[in-house]
């Protein structure tokens, strides 16, 4: 069991975020689709927030008061409605406990989720997103809204820092509670290591034919691909305690690999085949690198 990182982000991380912004491909009925900047600024918009300014940005939507107060732009930031949703689900399965390897760099999975989470969650409201932080599990936990501005960053911070790994993965009765539970179609944001005894590809369809657009993060720990270990092995599995007997040679690590990579081609494939996108990132990693790396690669941010 993990206990998430609190707080999950420190405040330089959160002041270099400001510039990045969610993108999404589909346009969802009855909602705005896209993200562009003429949602947030212009006569007749309901005033929600400020953010810093930079370079580019509209000056119509300068805050000159401000200025003359305190010699520093700052931006009028506005609401339109409606909006479309940004739902990110957490994996908070036992198998996300793990990912860490005493003298190599990097977090547990549980870890680096959840401060992946608070770092996308910091975005979308500072571009006055609506975010729904959703764990799961063997099922849907208890969620959370936050909505507004980056004022509600603070409590959406609080509640990720109340999470804990624990329990097995069920992607089909948490798809099937997530179908229940979100009737409009929205941005689905998955975190997950993807482990599960039955193929996760199958319960994602059902998220997509209902009109969820996938964005799929999936972590990786060092030992996830690589298993470093040879000889005669016993391995518990970390969600249901079983134990497992078993002799790992080079042929058998081969193997495995080619699994492993056969298993995220098919996640892959699934996230694609609905015109979703789909990313691996290892724990090892920077998060301040996959955000502007990988993340930026695929089209899940960008700078605004």
């Amino acid at each position: 069991m993990v206990q998430a990182p609190d707080p999950p982000l420190e405040r330089q991380t959160l002041e270099r975020l400001e510039r990045l912004a969610l993108r999404w491909r589909q346009s969802f009925a009855g909602l705005l689709g896209g993200n562009n900047v003429s949602r947030f600024s212009g006569v007749g918009h309901e005033f929600l927030d400020h953010r810093h300014f930079h370079h580019g940005d509209d000056l119509r939507s300068v805050n000159w008061r401000a200025f003359l107060r305190l010699e520093r732009l700052f931006l009028k930031m506005f609401r339109t409605e409606p909006r479309t949703p940004v739902r990110i689900l957490l994996d908070t399965s036992e198998s996300m406990s793990c990912g860490a390897v005493d003298g190599l760099p990097g977090e547990a999975k549980f870890t680096f989720a959840c401060r992946l989470a608070a770092a996308l969650t910091y975005v979308g409201l500072v571009r006055l997103e609506t975010m729904v932080l959703q764990p799961f599990a063997q099922g849907l936990g208890e969620s959370f809204r936050a909505q507004g501005g980056r004022h509600r960053y603070a409590p959406a911070a609080r509640f990720l820092s109340g999470l804990r790994s624990g329990g097995s993965s069920n992607f089909r009765e948490t798809s099937r509670q997530f179908a229940h539970r979100y009737g409009s179609a929205g941005l689905a944001v998955i975190i997950s290591d993807f482990l599960d005894d039955d193929s996760a590809g199958a319960a994602l369809d059902v998220l997509a034919e209902q009109g969820h657009e996938l964005y799929l993060v999936h972590l990786a720990g060092p030992a996830d691909r690589e298993p470093p270990w040879r000889g005669e092995l016993e391995m518990v599995d970390a969600e249901t305690g079983n134990l497992v007997r078993l002799q790992l040679d080079d042929a058998g690590a081969r193997e495995y690999r080619a699994n492993y990579d056969a298993y995220c081609a098919e996640i892959e494939h699934t996230a694609i085949r609905h015109g979703g996108r789909y990313v691996q990132l290892s724990t090892q990693a920077p998060l301040e690198d996959a955000l502007y790396g990988a993340l930026m690669a695929s089209g899940a941010v960008s700078l605004q």
